[in-house]
């Protein structure tokens, strides 16, 4: 009989915490998870799910006026906001509900209190001590919003999926894909949007075609991109709110949502005390198996800062899991992971870009197809799409593929399956397309782009 009262505690009920819990306690481990705030984690409740259901909501402004050119006639439109917050929150509330049933059903034992670490195998949740034999953080990130004066009249993306209204001037600060989504969102829900970026160009990573194309595009649909450009203070006003930026330029907005990026959770977990190393940014430290400098203690998700995507804490979750309880020896694999921003127009990535694979292997062939997406050509719609392949002269081996249009998180999603098993360009050309498809348009390209001859 086990001298603890748990083999493992997991604290954090996010994806990768309770995809963790579920398994260990399916492969016979007596496992308990704490969450003091909602079950699912970021990407349930405050990420990618209510996130991509504004996205979906801020698409019907153009889908109205494409109609018009398929013979549709559309009457008297509104849009209201408490009816979108309203049903987002009653999804959300049937997905946690999932999350608990999935839990119960693992024989899990679900905290709901706040779990911190007291030493190697005890932790203190909810007023009372308790022992594993391992624990298991999970706990995630959480945005970060710089010291600038009027700091209190900002928002996060936390706080945007409960706005009492909907904004009608917003600006977004930041250059990740949080901060372009959001872009999109507001700006597809009829307001006048400014999004601000430090740099020369935002989605700094991404392949650099990508993001000047998104640019443009974004440009069109009427977001005001400046680069180069930072606020320095907010000023509450009658009238809403004043951002004054590093230039002495102001801008007036009734919503300023910061994106800026987000930080490991892990203040107040008693981590440091008992002897977990962090790094400089505060991400716990682990090893391939997600072991801490303490051995009984784990980590795994966005809390040690790898690769903050949800499929990837649920992998995560799955190696610690099999490893720990089945006696496997996995290896989380983060080469060639798929991507996509829920941008307008969607991005959709996986591999390298071609200035990361010009780097790793020198000479390349790039392939590279601008286009006007088949329902923009009666829609009247202006938008355009991009596809680019990316290929590995000396051995024919695709090694990135990127596309800008319609469903190009869908259409990568398989070609990354061909990327993961290493399909060459030949494959790639002997594979028959679907047409008409823009995802036909990988499968057809057949002359590099000159500038890519070395």
């Amino acid at each position: 009989m086990s001298d603890y009262d748990y083999d493992l505690f997991v604290i954090g009920a996010g994806s990768g915490g309770v995809r963790a819990a579920r398994m260990s306690g399916s492969l016979g481990a007596k496992v308990a998870i704490a969450e003091d705030r909602y079950l699912g984690g970021t990407c349930v409740n405050v990420g990618c799910v209510p996130k991509k259901l504004f996205v979906y909501a801020s698409h019907f402004h153009e889908e109205f006026h494409d109609a018009a050119g398929f013979g549709w006639t559309v009457g008297p439109r509104a849009f209201d906001w408490k009816t979108l917050i309203s049903n987002k929150n009653t999804e959300i509330a049937r997905l946690n509900g999932i999350y608990e049933s999935l839990l119960s059903n693992a024989n899990v034992t679900l905290y709901e209190a706040r779990a911190t670490i007291v030493d190697a195998h005890t932790v203190e949740v909810g007023g009372e001590r308790v022992t594993a034999e391992r624990i298991l953080v999970a706990v995630g990130g959480w945005p970060s919003v710089p010291d600038i004066p009027g700091k209190e009249h900002v928002i996060s993306s936390n706080e945007a999926f409960f706005l009492e209204e909907a904004p009608k001037r917003a600006i977004v600060v930041g250059g990740g894909y949080i901060a372009v989504e959001f872009a999109g969102i507001f700006n597809g829900l009829g307001a006048e949007v400014t999004q601000l970026y430090r740099g020369d160009m935002f989605l700094r990573g991404f392949d650099d075609d990508l993001r000047h194309f998104l640019a443009a595009e974004m440009g069109k649909k009427g977001v005001n991109l400046r680069f180069n450009a930072n606020i320095a203070s907010v000023e509450k006003t009658g009238a809403g709110l004043v951002a004054t930026l590093e230039d002495g330029s102001t801008i007036e907005a009734d919503t300023i949502m910061y994106a800026t990026g987000r930080h490991p959770l892990t203040q107040g977990l008693g981590l440091e005390e008992a002897g977990v190393e962090l790094s400089a940014k505060g991400a716990i430290v682990v090893n391939d198996d997600f072991q801490t400098s303490v051995p009984s203690i784990y980590a795994l998700g966005d809390v040690i800062d790898r690769v903050a995507l949800t499929p990837v804490a649920i992998g995560e979750g799955m190696v610690f899991a099999h490893n720990t309880y089945a006696g496997e020896n996995r290896k989380m694999d983060y080469r060639d992971i798929p991507t996509a921003v829920f941008s307008q127009p969607t991005i959709g990535t996986v591999g390298l870009g071609e200035a990361a694979a010009r780097e790793k292997y020198g000479e390349i062939d790039v392939y590279r197809s601008e286009f006007r997406p088949m329902k923009h050509t009666l829609s009247g719609n202006g938008e355009r799409g991009l596809m680019k392949l990316i290929v590995d002269r000396a051995s024919d081996r695709v090694v990135g593929l990127h596309m800008i249009g319609p469903e190009a998180g869908e259409i990568t999603q398989g070609f990354g399956v061909a990327l993961k098993a290493g399909a060459t360009k030949a494959d790639f050309d002997a594979t028959v397309g679907i047409h008409p498809t823009a995802a036909e348009e990988f499968v057809t390209m057949r002359e590099p782009v000159a500038q890519a001859a070395e």
